[in-house]
Protein backbone atom coordinates (compact mmCIF):
# COMPACT_ATOMS: atom_id res chain seq x y z
CA UNK A 1 0.00 0.00 0.00
CA UNK A 2 1.45 3.40 -0.77
CA UNK A 3 2.79 5.53 2.26
CA UNK A 4 1.26 8.76 3.05
CA UNK A 5 4.16 11.74 2.79
CA UNK A 6 5.48 12.64 6.33
CA UNK A 7 3.41 14.85 8.02
CA UNK A 8 6.53 17.09 8.54
CA UNK A 9 6.90 17.24 4.42
CA UNK A 10 3.78 19.43 3.93
CA UNK A 11 4.41 22.38 5.92
CA UNK A 12 8.31 22.40 4.07
CA UNK A 13 6.49 22.22 0.59
CA UNK A 14 4.37 24.71 1.49
CA UNK A 15 6.53 26.87 2.84
CA UNK A 16 8.80 26.79 -0.38
CA UNK A 17 5.77 27.58 -2.55
CA UNK A 18 5.08 31.00 -0.33
CA UNK A 19 8.55 31.81 -1.02
CA UNK A 20 8.36 31.20 -4.96
CA UNK A 21 4.95 33.16 -4.90
CA UNK A 22 6.62 36.03 -2.76
CA UNK A 23 9.78 36.32 -4.84
CA UNK A 24 7.02 36.18 -7.95
CA UNK A 25 5.04 38.91 -5.67
CA UNK A 26 8.22 41.55 -6.03
CA UNK A 27 9.45 40.62 -9.72
CA UNK A 28 6.15 41.17 -10.88
CA UNK A 29 6.08 44.74 -11.01
CA UNK A 30 9.58 45.06 -12.65
CA UNK A 31 8.61 42.37 -15.15
CA UNK A 32 5.43 44.52 -16.26
CA UNK A 33 7.49 47.52 -16.33
CA UNK A 34 10.09 45.35 -18.72
CA UNK A 35 7.43 43.94 -21.00
CA UNK A 36 5.33 47.29 -21.46
CA UNK A 37 8.64 49.83 -21.89
CA UNK A 38 10.96 46.92 -23.29
CA UNK A 39 9.69 44.12 -24.67
CA UNK A 40 6.65 45.01 -26.41
CA UNK A 41 8.41 47.95 -28.13
CA UNK A 42 10.96 45.84 -29.32
CA UNK A 43 8.69 43.34 -30.88
CA UNK A 44 6.50 46.17 -32.23
CA UNK A 45 9.43 47.55 -33.87
CA UNK A 46 10.32 44.19 -35.56
CA UNK A 47 7.36 43.97 -36.72
CA UNK A 48 6.95 47.53 -38.16
CA UNK A 49 10.79 46.89 -39.74
CA UNK A 50 9.01 44.22 -41.88
CA UNK A 51 6.00 45.82 -43.26
CA UNK A 52 5.43 48.70 -45.96
CA UNK A 53 3.04 51.45 -44.18
CA UNK A 54 0.09 54.00 -45.90
CA UNK A 55 0.27 57.13 -45.69
CA UNK A 56 -0.74 57.51 -42.27
CA UNK A 57 1.99 55.35 -40.84
CA UNK A 58 -0.19 52.02 -40.65
CA UNK A 59 1.44 48.73 -41.47
CA UNK A 60 -0.08 47.54 -44.54
CA UNK A 61 1.67 44.57 -46.07
CA UNK A 62 4.55 42.57 -45.50
CA UNK A 63 7.56 43.21 -47.21
CA UNK A 64 10.47 40.97 -45.16
CA UNK A 65 13.71 42.09 -45.64
CA UNK A 66 13.35 44.99 -48.04
CA UNK A 67 14.10 47.71 -45.78
CA UNK A 68 17.06 45.94 -44.46
CA UNK A 69 18.73 45.85 -48.00
CA UNK A 70 17.46 48.96 -48.87
CA UNK A 71 19.57 50.52 -46.07
CA UNK A 72 22.76 48.39 -46.38
CA UNK A 73 22.38 49.53 -50.60
CA UNK A 74 21.57 53.21 -49.54
CA UNK A 75 24.77 55.11 -50.30
CA UNK A 76 22.93 57.72 -47.41
CA UNK A 77 22.74 55.61 -44.80
CA UNK A 78 26.32 54.57 -45.27
CA UNK A 79 27.24 58.03 -44.74
CA UNK A 80 25.04 58.32 -41.82
CA UNK A 81 27.02 55.14 -40.08
CA UNK A 82 30.34 57.06 -40.47
CA UNK A 83 29.10 60.10 -39.42
CA UNK A 84 27.75 58.02 -36.23
CA UNK A 85 31.07 56.65 -35.76
CA UNK A 86 32.95 60.07 -36.05
CA UNK A 87 29.95 61.44 -33.28
CA UNK A 88 31.26 58.75 -31.08
CA UNK A 89 34.62 59.01 -31.18
CA UNK A 90 34.97 62.35 -31.21
CA UNK A 91 32.96 62.58 -27.94
CA UNK A 92 33.75 59.27 -25.87
CA UNK A 93 38.01 59.65 -26.48
CA UNK A 94 38.00 62.89 -25.73
CA UNK A 95 35.12 62.96 -22.38
CA UNK A 96 37.02 60.07 -20.79
CA UNK A 97 40.75 60.91 -21.66
CA UNK A 98 39.45 64.72 -20.72
CA UNK A 99 37.86 64.28 -17.59
CA UNK A 100 40.91 61.42 -16.13
CA UNK A 101 43.57 64.61 -17.24
CA UNK A 102 41.73 67.14 -14.95
CA UNK A 103 41.11 64.31 -12.22
CA UNK A 104 44.50 64.11 -11.63
CA UNK A 105 45.09 67.87 -11.59
CA UNK A 106 42.90 68.25 -9.24
CA UNK A 107 44.52 65.40 -6.83
CA UNK A 108 47.47 68.00 -6.85
CA UNK A 109 47.82 70.42 -3.65
CA UNK A 110 46.91 73.68 -4.61
CA UNK A 111 45.07 76.38 -3.19
CA UNK A 112 41.26 75.90 -3.92
CA UNK A 113 41.30 73.39 -5.55
CA UNK A 114 37.55 71.86 -3.72
CA UNK A 115 36.49 75.22 -5.96
CA UNK A 116 38.01 73.38 -8.65
CA UNK A 117 36.80 70.28 -8.40
CA UNK A 118 32.54 72.19 -8.11
CA UNK A 119 33.37 73.95 -11.07
CA UNK A 120 34.52 71.16 -13.15
CA UNK A 121 31.49 68.78 -11.94
CA UNK A 122 28.65 71.62 -12.94
CA UNK A 123 27.99 70.69 -16.38
CA UNK A 124 26.44 67.65 -14.97
CA UNK A 125 23.50 69.93 -13.51
CA UNK A 126 22.89 71.04 -16.48
CA UNK A 127 20.28 69.57 -18.67
CA UNK A 128 20.53 68.52 -22.91
CA UNK A 129 18.16 71.49 -24.01
CA UNK A 130 19.64 74.56 -21.38
CA UNK A 131 23.54 73.04 -22.42
CA UNK A 132 22.48 73.21 -26.24
CA UNK A 133 21.44 76.77 -26.15
CA UNK A 134 24.31 78.20 -23.84
CA UNK A 135 26.41 76.45 -27.06
CA UNK A 136 24.11 77.64 -29.88
CA UNK A 137 24.82 81.52 -28.40
CA UNK A 138 28.99 80.67 -28.27
CA UNK A 139 28.86 79.55 -32.18
CA UNK A 140 26.44 81.90 -33.11
CA UNK A 141 28.38 83.71 -36.29
CA UNK A 142 27.02 86.55 -36.64
CA UNK A 143 27.27 87.43 -32.42
CA UNK A 144 28.68 84.20 -31.18
CA UNK A 145 31.58 84.28 -28.29
CA UNK A 146 34.17 82.25 -30.24
CA UNK A 147 33.93 84.37 -33.27
CA UNK A 148 34.27 87.00 -31.39
CA UNK A 149 37.46 85.91 -29.98
CA UNK A 150 38.48 85.36 -33.23
CA UNK A 151 37.84 88.85 -34.55
CA UNK A 152 40.59 90.06 -32.02
CA UNK A 153 42.56 88.07 -33.54
CA UNK A 154 41.79 89.45 -37.28
CA UNK A 155 40.67 86.16 -37.93
CA UNK A 156 37.32 85.96 -40.14
CA UNK A 157 34.71 84.49 -38.65
CA UNK A 158 33.29 80.27 -38.75
CA UNK A 159 30.25 79.28 -39.58
CA UNK A 160 30.68 76.55 -36.54
CA UNK A 161 27.20 75.24 -37.13
CA UNK A 162 26.43 75.84 -40.77
CA UNK A 163 29.81 75.01 -42.13
CA UNK A 164 30.16 70.94 -42.77
CA UNK A 165 33.58 70.71 -42.25
CA UNK A 166 33.17 72.26 -38.35
CA UNK A 167 29.13 70.79 -37.43
CA UNK A 168 29.84 67.46 -36.60
CA UNK A 169 32.84 68.29 -34.34
CA UNK A 170 30.64 71.73 -32.51
CA UNK A 171 28.26 69.27 -31.71
CA UNK A 172 30.71 67.01 -30.61
CA UNK A 173 32.53 69.39 -28.61
CA UNK A 174 29.16 70.19 -26.86
CA UNK A 175 28.94 66.85 -25.98
CA UNK A 176 32.29 66.32 -24.36
CA UNK A 177 31.34 69.66 -22.11
CA UNK A 178 27.73 67.62 -21.08
CA UNK A 179 29.62 64.42 -20.36
CA UNK A 180 32.74 66.18 -18.16
CA UNK A 181 31.08 66.46 -15.20
CA UNK A 182 29.60 63.22 -14.79
CA UNK A 183 32.84 61.46 -16.03
CA UNK A 184 34.70 63.96 -13.74
CA UNK A 185 32.67 63.02 -10.10
CA UNK A 186 33.03 58.87 -11.35
CA UNK A 187 36.86 59.09 -11.28
CA UNK A 188 37.13 61.44 -8.51
CA UNK A 189 35.09 58.71 -6.67
CA UNK A 190 37.50 56.04 -7.98
CA UNK A 191 40.50 57.90 -6.92
CA UNK A 192 39.33 58.15 -3.51
CA UNK A 193 38.46 54.56 -3.27
CA UNK A 194 42.39 53.50 -4.14
CA UNK A 195 43.68 52.48 -0.69
CA UNK A 196 45.64 55.13 0.67
CA UNK A 197 48.53 52.42 1.85
CA UNK A 198 49.09 51.93 -1.54
CA UNK A 199 49.83 55.09 -2.49
CA UNK A 200 52.16 55.87 0.37
CA UNK A 201 54.00 52.46 -0.24
CA UNK A 202 54.62 53.68 -4.03
CA UNK A 203 55.39 57.39 -2.91
CA UNK A 204 57.81 55.96 -0.31
CA UNK A 205 59.50 54.05 -3.68
CA UNK A 206 60.11 57.34 -5.02
CA UNK A 207 57.18 57.86 -6.97
CA UNK A 208 55.17 61.02 -7.57
CA UNK A 209 53.28 63.05 -9.77
CA UNK A 210 53.31 61.35 -13.75
CA UNK A 211 55.36 58.15 -12.52
CA UNK A 212 52.64 58.37 -9.51
CA UNK A 213 49.25 58.41 -12.00
CA UNK A 214 51.14 55.92 -14.67
CA UNK A 215 52.07 53.13 -12.23
CA UNK A 216 49.37 53.12 -9.49
CA UNK A 217 46.29 55.96 -10.24
CA UNK A 218 45.38 55.11 -13.81
CA UNK A 219 45.67 51.32 -13.45
CA UNK A 220 43.57 50.98 -10.00
CA UNK A 221 41.04 53.30 -11.89
CA UNK A 222 40.44 50.58 -15.06
CA UNK A 223 37.29 49.75 -13.92
CA UNK A 224 35.77 53.42 -13.58
CA UNK A 225 37.74 54.30 -17.06
CA UNK A 226 36.18 51.16 -18.58
CA UNK A 227 32.68 51.82 -16.97
CA UNK A 228 32.73 55.58 -18.40
CA UNK A 229 33.82 53.88 -22.23
CA UNK A 230 30.74 51.83 -22.42
CA UNK A 231 28.48 54.03 -20.88
CA UNK A 232 30.02 57.12 -22.91
CA UNK A 233 29.67 54.91 -25.86
CA UNK A 234 26.21 54.30 -25.65
CA UNK A 235 25.67 57.53 -24.98
CA UNK A 236 26.73 59.15 -27.97
CA UNK A 237 25.23 56.68 -29.97
CA UNK A 238 21.75 57.63 -28.53
CA UNK A 239 22.40 61.57 -28.73
CA UNK A 240 19.57 63.35 -30.19
CA UNK A 241 18.73 66.56 -28.31
CA UNK A 242 21.76 68.35 -28.88
CA UNK A 243 21.73 67.80 -32.55
CA UNK A 244 18.33 68.67 -32.83
CA UNK A 245 18.58 72.26 -31.08
CA UNK A 246 22.38 73.19 -33.02
CA UNK A 247 22.01 71.75 -36.24
CA UNK A 248 18.66 69.41 -37.03
CA UNK A 249 20.96 67.11 -38.64
CA UNK A 250 22.33 69.88 -40.98
CA UNK A 251 24.47 70.69 -42.99
CA UNK A 252 23.61 68.59 -46.01
CA UNK A 253 23.91 65.40 -43.49
CA UNK A 254 26.83 66.41 -41.48
CA UNK A 255 25.13 65.56 -38.40
CA UNK A 256 22.71 63.32 -39.16
CA UNK A 257 23.54 60.39 -37.08
CA UNK A 258 21.85 56.97 -37.27
CA UNK A 259 19.45 58.21 -34.53
CA UNK A 260 18.16 61.52 -36.14
CA UNK A 261 17.88 59.76 -39.43
CA UNK A 262 15.74 57.41 -37.16
CA UNK A 263 13.47 60.50 -36.03
CA UNK A 264 13.23 62.44 -39.55
CA UNK A 265 12.13 59.30 -41.04
CA UNK A 266 9.56 58.45 -38.63
CA UNK A 267 8.39 62.13 -37.63
CA UNK A 268 10.05 65.17 -39.18
CA UNK A 269 8.68 67.24 -42.22
CA UNK A 270 5.18 65.03 -41.34
CA UNK A 271 7.04 62.13 -43.00
CA UNK A 272 5.53 58.58 -41.57
CA UNK A 273 7.66 55.94 -42.72
CA UNK A 274 7.74 53.80 -39.96
CA UNK A 275 9.08 50.88 -41.75
CA UNK A 276 12.68 51.92 -42.51
CA UNK A 277 12.71 54.22 -39.73
CA UNK A 278 12.29 50.86 -37.33
CA UNK A 279 14.81 49.02 -39.82
CA UNK A 280 17.38 52.00 -38.96
CA UNK A 281 16.48 51.36 -34.81
CA UNK A 282 16.86 47.57 -35.15
CA UNK A 283 20.58 48.41 -37.15
CA UNK A 284 21.16 50.76 -34.18
CA UNK A 285 20.40 48.11 -31.84
CA UNK A 286 22.50 45.94 -33.04
CA UNK A 287 25.24 48.68 -33.45
CA UNK A 288 24.95 49.06 -29.47
CA UNK A 289 25.02 45.84 -28.59
CA UNK A 290 27.82 45.01 -30.85
CA UNK A 291 30.06 47.92 -29.65
CA UNK A 292 29.22 46.57 -25.97
CA UNK A 293 30.23 43.17 -26.67
CA UNK A 294 33.59 44.47 -28.43
CA UNK A 295 34.39 46.79 -25.46
CA UNK A 296 33.53 43.74 -22.86
CA UNK A 297 35.79 41.42 -24.60
CA UNK A 298 39.11 43.45 -25.41
CA UNK A 299 39.15 46.28 -23.33
CA UNK A 300 37.27 44.92 -20.38
CA UNK A 301 40.63 42.22 -20.05
CA UNK A 302 43.19 44.99 -19.33
CA UNK A 303 41.27 45.88 -16.41
CA UNK A 304 42.85 45.43 -13.28
CA UNK A 305 40.18 44.77 -10.12
CA UNK A 306 41.52 45.19 -7.06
Amino acid sequence: MPTAPHPAAQPGRRHRWGEHGLAWAFLLPSLVVFVLFIGYPLGRTLYLSGHANDLFGAPSRYVGTKHYTELLTSADFRHTLVTTALFTLFTVVPGVLGALVLVLLLESRIRGVRLLRTAFALPFAFSVASASVVFAVFFNPAAGVLNGLLAQLDIGPVGWLTDSRYALLSVAATTVWMSLGYNVLVLSAGIGSIPAEIVEAARIDGASGLRLARSITVPMLGPHLFFLTVVSTVHALQSFGQIHILTKGGPDGATRTLVYSVYEKAFAYGSSDFGTASAQAVVLLVVVLACTAVQFGVLERKVHYA
